[in-house]
């Protein structure tokens, strides 16, 4: 192939975790490919693999205008010079001011909307200022892929993108890497909860209902795997866990070996996700999934086939889901891990992501 391809990154971990063994493909087909992220010590785990790091300041959340004027102002500056046959982009930042850019240099950039964040779950300030950007940015650019049909039908019908858009199943999951893996005996019965430590990712909801079920069924474990990213969450979270209510086990690079510790995984998620990779990974190694009824959780989730779907931010709806699959066989849970797998293999292939993105660079 022997294209140039700049990759536009918001941190090293999400491209590791998601998207490395497309720029191994990038690379195996002759490539150059080059990366713009924050600087990480990490980040030597592409340069050995042969991608040329473009080391990039990025304050991943909340709108600082003189930061951002930055942000452009080095997109600019490094378009410009690697002169790139095409981008690829991932999250709201490199997608908006790397398309803003690429837009004006005449690039063609494919930009990933893998979630919303907070952005849209209320009508304020950021939300209609992130309205105008989405519209002078992504609704110009090659092309725009969607992980879930919510917010492409949002961002259509809020006018922020033309007909330049395309469905993706998420970042897909590495089905050869997460492997069906036995259910845990029944004696103990393990949850989790894995993300950063925040009120929209629905911790409160899993506080509480842990709290309820402990009191029900004390043979249960709740997993809180994560950084702490509001500091009001730092007291409260060493409060349940001096009181045992939970197990806090901090930011976790090997997740799957916790998730191969746990019957179930809970994403209480307020909104504002793509494709949730933790729903994925946990349903690829046969893992009961509950999650609040959103858009992309919901794309992973059949209800009562292979998790459950509570209504989202309220505890006492997580705790009835809890309480059934409490009350199921070991089999039937062992069962309900295994439509997981069929419905990540089918639908959720990592493969096949890869596939999309390699026939754009053809």
């Amino acid at each position: 192939m022997d294209k140039r391809i700049l990759i536009l990154s918001n941190h090293f971990i999400t491209l590791y975790n998601f998207r490395k063994e497309l720029v191994s493909n990038l690379i195996s087909a002759g490539n150059e490919v080059y990366i713009s992220m924050p600087k990480s010590d990490d980040n030597k785990y592409f340069s050995d693999m042969g991608c040329e790091i473009i080391e990039t300041p990025l304050d991943r959340r909340g709108i600082n205008p003189i930061s951002d004027f930055k942000l452009i102002l080095n997109y600019y500056k490094i378009i410009k010079k690697v002169e790139p046959d095409i981008i690829y982009s991932y999250t709201i930042k490199p997608n908006i001011y790397g398309s803003i850019v690429s837009n004006f240099t005449k690039n063609k950039q494919v930009s990933n909307v893998t979630g919303t964040g907070a952005t849209f779950i209320n009508d304020n300030t950021l939300s209609k200022i992130a309205k105008i950007l989405y519209k002078i940015s992504l609704k110009r650019s090659y092309k725009v892929f969607f992980q879930n049909s919510g917010d492409r039908d949002f961002f259509v019908e809020n006018k922020m993108i033309g007909d330049n858009y395309a469905m993706l199943p998420g970042s897909g999951v590495n089905l050869n890497q997460y492997k069906v893996h036995e259910l845990p005996t029944d004696e103990t019965v393990n949850f989790i909860f894995i993300g950063r430590i925040m009120e929209l990712k629905g911790i409160d909801e899993y506080l509480e209902c842990a709290k309820k079920i402990k009191e029900e069924y004390p043979h249960t474990n709740f997993y809180v795997a994560g950084f702490i990213e509001e500091t009001d969450y730092k007291s409260i979270i060493e409060h349940y866990h001096s009181k045992g209510i939970i197990n806090y086990i901090g930011f976790q690079k090997n997740i799957q070996s916790w998730l191969q510790k746990c019957h179930c995984t809970i994403l209480p998620s307020h909104g504002g996700e793509g494709i949730p990779n933790v729903l994925l990974e946990s349903a690829a190694i046969s893992r009961i999934c509950i999650a609040s009824n959103i858009n992309g959780s919901k794309d992973v989730i059949s209800d009562g086939k292979n998790g459950y779907l509570f209504e989202t931010g309220n505890a006492e709806s997580l705790t009835d889901k809890v309480r059934k699959l409490m009350e199921l066989s070991f089999d039937d849970k062992k069962l309900m891990g295994l439509a997981g797998r069929e419905i990540v293999e089918n639908e959720f292939d990592r493969a096949y992501v890869i596939d999309k993105y390699m026939k754009l660079i053809e």
